[in-house]
């Protein structure tokens, strides 16, 4: 018999697949107890305001949790312009501050296998700074990818935040980990997976899907942009919302990614 509760009590790490009795394909995903929690909380969080295709979740348990499988097709122009609406309507749906984590979310949280930290802040641009980018570009200093110089471009480039972040705008409700590989199709629609929600500025989600080459991005930022129009400026800011990935895995993956980072920042160190 597979049900939900037989696989919440089966062991392994990782991904797995499987049937349940009555037809339905699911997805097992098993890891680090908080990872799960902040993942199940965030696809719960993202599905709330029925706008973008998210697996549901059927059960957690301690480090395990049990979702319905997305199918699997290809993106074309239909289901790009579908999703950049969806998207817009899904930040739409807001968030109480920028850095809250989704009801029931850890605070202590995970963007893929690093670690991250939901707290509230104010006002985006010094919350971006503390929460999104210092802390990764320290990490990368402590283990060596970067120098202390480095860290000085980078902490030069956080005091032109204020400046440089366009008009403010009420919090998002945030995927957080928008890469293309995160997006997945069916041919009708795009659906979400593994997010590292929270609460925050909607250009990031826009500025990651960029960031490793989405399918039909044109396509999918046109219809967004139609739909709840951007201030103005928002391409020159791609790059800024983009240093929070970009240090994760300067972190995780070492030097190349750290010296798109610092490009980025240099410019921006200039004009404080």
């Amino acid at each position: 018999m597979t049900s939900v509760e037989s696989l919440l009590a089966g062991s392994g790490r990782g991904v797995q697949t499987a049937t349940l009795d009555d037809g339905t394909e699911v997805v097992v995903k098993s890891g680090e107890p908080s990872s799960i929690a902040a993942e199940a909380a965030g696809l719960r969080w993202l599905a709330e305001p029925g706008a973008v295709g998210v697996p549901e979740v059927l059960g957690t348990a301690e480090g395990r949790m049990v979702s319905t499988r997305v199918p699997s097709g290809r993106a074309d122009a239909g289901a790009a312009a579908r999703f950049g609406r969806e998207l817009a309507a899904l930040h739409a749906a807001g968030a109480p501050a920028v850095g809250s984590p989704p009801p029931g979310g850890p605070v202590h949280a995970w963007i893929g296998e690093a670690r991250m930290v939901n707290e509230t802040g104010d006002d985006w641009p010094s919350w971006y700074a503390e929460h999104r980018v210092l802390p990764y570009a320290r990490q990368a200093r402590d283990q060596g990818t970067f120098s202390a110089d480095d860290v000085a471009v980078v902490e030069r480039a956080c005091a032109s935040f204020p400046d440089v972040a366009g008009p403010a705008e009420t919090p998002a409700r945030l995927h957080g980990d928008l890469w293309t590989g995160n997006v997945l199709w069916d041919g009708d629609r795009a659906w979400v997976i593994d997010p590292a929600a929270h609460g925050g500025h909607r250009e990031t989600d826009l500025a990651m899907l960029a960031l490793f080459g989405a399918p039909q991005l044109e396509t999918v930022l046109a219809a967004y942009d139609e739909a709840a129009p951007l201030a103005d400026g928002w391409r020159d800011r791609v790059g800024l919302h983009q240093l929070f990935p970009l240090l994760v895995h300067t972190v995780l993956f070492g030097g190349g990614y750290g010296s798109r980072a610092l490009a980025i920042c240099k410019p921006l160190a200039r004009s404080t």
